[in-house]
C-alpha cells in the first residue's frame, strides 16, 4: 500500500509501523490533548485508540517474536537476544519513552537473555537492569540466537547483521532493500 501511494507525484510522505512510538512529543501531548477535550466535554476517541495501539505494540514485537522463533523449534526461554538500537528514533541518541527498553524487558520476563547494540547509546537502564551496548562484529553477533531491529540507525549493515544471527526480526523495515533471506522476519 505504501508503495502504491507512493506514486503520488506530490504530497506523500510515507510512515512505517514500527514497535511503539518513543520520545518526549508525539507519545505524550496527544494524551494532553485527550484530558483537556474531556475537561471541556468531548472525547478525543481517535487519540485514545491510537495511544492503546501504540502502548501495545512492545507487547506484540515480543509475541511476534516468540511465534517466529517456535517456528523455528526454539523458545524465547533460554534464547541469546540482541536488540539493535534503543534510540526512539533512527541516528539519534535520545532513549526517552523508548519502546525497545519495554521489549528489552519482556524478552527478558520471558526467560531470555538480552543484549543491546547502539552506535549512539553506550549505556541504558531499563525498568530493572543496566545494560552496556555490546560491539557490533561478526564474533560477537554469531553469539545470539535472535536480533531484533527495534531502531534502524543508518550506520548498521543489515546484511551482516543477517549473516551472522540466526534469525533477525525486523520491526522498522530496515531489512526492505536486502535480497529476500529466510532468517528475516518482517513485523
Amino acid at each position: 500500500m505504501i508503495r502504491a501511494a507512493s506514486t503520488k507525484p506530490f504530497g506523500f510522505m510515507p510512515f512505517y509501523p514500527g514497535p511503539g512510538l518513543g520520545g518526549h512529543c508525539i507519545p505524550i501531548d496527544p494524551i494532553y490533548l485527550s484530558w483537556k477535550l474531556k475537561t471541556l466535554k468531548y472525547r478525543a476517541r481517535f487519540i485514545e485508540l491510537a495511544d492503546d495501539i501504540n502502548t501495545s505494540m512492545p507487547e506484540y514485537v515480543v509475541s511476534r517474536v516468540a511465534d517466529a522463533l517456535n517456528e523455528r523449534g526454539r523458545a524465547v526461554k533460554g534464547a541469546k537476544a540482541l536488540v539493535m538500537g534503543v534510540a526512539y528514533k533512527r541516528d539519534i541518541d535520545d532513549v526517552r519513552e523508548s519502546p525497545s527498553l519495554d521489549i528489552i524487558e519482556l524478552l527478558m520476563k520471558r526467560g531470555a537473555t538480552v543484549d543491546y547494540h547502539d552506535p549512539y547509546i553506550p549505556e541504558v537502564t531499563t525498568a530493572n537492569h543496566d545494560h552496556k551496548s555490546v560491539p557490533f562484529d561478526p564474533a560477537t553477533l554469531k553469539k545470539y540466537d535472535l536480533a531484533v531491529i527495534c531502531t534502524d540507525h543508518r550506520c548498521i549493515d543489515y546484511d551482516v547483521l543477517a549473516d551472522h544471527v540466526a534469525l533477525v526480526f525486523d520491526a522498522r523495515n530496515a531489512t526492505a532493500s536486502m535480497a529476500k533471506r529466510d532468517n528475516v522476519v518482517k513485523l
